[in-house]
């Protein structure tokens, strides 16, 4: 197989690149230069958004069997990128959110479900009219039999640069007590970003089409036990302290942001039901399988080890994290 990642140097298209070198892919990564792509990734350097930047991408000679694209911004860029490649390239895989659903959601909501108006053709807008346009960017060049639109829920693993499950990990290492935002049996779905790029492959490799949420399934995981396996990890003596949902937020402190992964499901129900409440039945019939936590955590610890603790952080995303005042006036209470 012939792969062309639009990307490939960082979290998503990284594991992409990693995961076909390893099944003996021919890999050609296209990406800004700001970082190296693996080793084995042939490079061709180019900027969507600037006049002229796919240059290197028309002049590159042959086809690719599928392209993997997981564009962020303005969704001119998909549109001009997949036209170049509608005749060169047999599938186009994008990987697009489930946050292109609209709101409000209810616990179990599928691909059926209503999605947001989106343009193709659109530059600068929010993240979910970003990703529904991408996603109309392929759809035009590519249609439906060609394209697969991925819908991903959280993703974590190891590369991560949003910055939730390192906070997680560098907190807990500290030791301490670490407030622990309850209830500890509360459900977390999310898909490690190696399963999320084996699943992008074997897609590719069976010729499907259509969009598929993209998580673990319901229940794969709570929130108690994906710190307690960051306790385990890191091998810390930091002690849990698992505080009521209703205290945590009497204390202005921010699900999601301040303390990430965590959305109160009894306070926040549809934004809870957002983004856990994916139903990836589809996925899962289509060869969809999630490695346990515990190995995400553990080998998450084991990379921001091997590069000195401190993920790298994307420019266009804010910073997560809860201040340690804060944490610890909230523990204080």
């Amino acid at each position: 197989m012939r792969l062309l990642i639009l990307g490939g140097t960082e979290f998503v298209g990284h594991a992409v690149a990693q995961a076909a070198l390893a099944r003996g892919w021919e890999v050609t990564a296209f990406h800004r230069g700001r970082h190296a792509a693996p080793e084995g990734v042939t490079t061709l350097l180019g900027d969507r958004t600037a006049e002229g930047g796919l240059a290197a991408l028309a002049d590159a000679e042959g086809d690719w069997d599928v392209v993997v694209d997981t564009w962020s911004a303005a969704p001119a860029a998909v549109r001009d990128t997949a036209r170049l490649l509608a005749g060169r390239a047999s599938h186009y895989v994008y990987v697009s959110s489930c946050s292109v659903y609209t709101g409000p959601r209810t616990a179990g909501y599928d691909e059926s479900a209503p999605v947001v108006d989106g343009s193709p053709d659109a530059d600068d807008v929010p993240y979910p009219e970003a990703k529904r346009g991408g996603e109309l960017a392929v759809l035009d060049a590519f249609g439906e039999e060609r394209s697969v639109l991925v819908r991903a829920g959280l993703i974590l693993g190891p590369r991560e640069n949003i910055g939730r499950l390192p906070w997680w990990l560098n907190r807990i290492a500290r030791g301490g007590p670490v407030l622990a935002p309850g209830p500890r049996d509360l459900p977390v779905q999310f898909i490690d970003v190696r399963d999320l790029a084996e699943w992008i492959l074997h897609a590719a490799e069976h010729g499907l089409s259509g969009p598929y949420n993209l998580a673990s399934a319901p229940g794969h995981t709570t929130i108690g036990e994906l710190l307690e396996a960051c306790v385990r990890a890191t091998g810390s003596a930091a002690e849990l302290r698992w505080t009521p949902a209703e205290t945590v937020l009497a204390a202005g402190v921010e699900p999601w942001t301040q303390l990430p992964i965590w959305v109160p499901r009894d306070e926040l129900p549809e934004v809870y039901a957002s983004v856990y409440g994916l139903d990836v039945a589809r996925a899962l019939g289509a060869g969809l399988r999630c490695r346990p936590a515990g190995e995400t955590v553990a080998d998450t610890w084991a990379w921001l080890e091997s590069i000195g603790g401190a993920a790298p952080q994307r420019a266009d995303r804010p910073v997560v994290g809860l201040a340690p005042e804060v944490e610890a006036k909230v523990l204080d209470a």
